[in-house]
């Protein structure tokens, strides 16, 4: 399963660490993903998804009703 969020679409960025000699060498941000489990009361059942931090802060904002409806538009199995 790849690191990115399955509502935002965040992936891990890439760029240099630099040393306190400036030294650059390669490094990458991971985006916080967590697994969560969420009633969705249209479909009388739980689904588990791979959200970060961000994701499930839009899911709090636009409701899991209408995320799961936009992720099946897009045709992501859940």
């Amino acid at each position: 399963m790849s690191a990115s969020c399955q509502v935002t679409g965040r992936k891990p960025g890439t760029g240099k660490r630099v040393s306190h000699s400036h030294r650059r060498t390669s490094r990458t941000w991971k985006p916080n993903l967590q697994n969560r489990r969420y009633w969705v009361p249209s479909e009388g059942r739980w689904v588990r998804l791979r959200a970060s931090a961000k994701g499930m802060k839009t899911i709090d904002k636009r409701g899991i009703d209408a995320v799961v409806a936009e992720l099946r538009a897009k045709g992501v199995r859940l």
